[in-house]
């Protein structure tokens, strides 16, 4: 199951973990997997390339981490990251086995 654990600091997204494997289908073949790579890749492209902000990712192959500077997270950031997780929990209503959306809040 790919489980992605979504940030918000003071009601903005700030940061999200994925981790797991769908499980779907083979590797290469998921379309589970591919839907939400595509998602959040698109995501983070998008924000490289339309807002010139470069967030903090790491990515070992099995945990993808990526955080936006604190000085750099607007209103723009938010719904880039808001639309990213629309589409993961929608991918979430229909394979549940799959993919869990979890959302966590803090004040900072």
């Amino acid at each position: 199951m790919i489980v992605c654990d979504v940030t918000e600091v003071n009601g903005r997204i700030h940061r999200f973990r994925l981790r797991g494997h769908a499980g779907y289908a083979d590797v290469g073949s998921d379309i589970v997997c591919a839907a939400v790579s595509a998602l959040v890749t698109n995501a983070i492209n998008s924000c490289e390339a339309l807002l010139r902000v470069v967030p903090e990712c790491t990515d070992d192959g099995d945990e993808l981490f990526c955080r936006l500077p604190s000085h750099r997270i607007s209103d723009e950031t938010d719904l880039l990251f808001r639309s990213m997780v629309l589409g993961l929990e929608q991918i979430s209503e229909q394979y549940p086995r799959h993919v869990q959306v979890r959302m966590h809040h803090e004040q900072g």
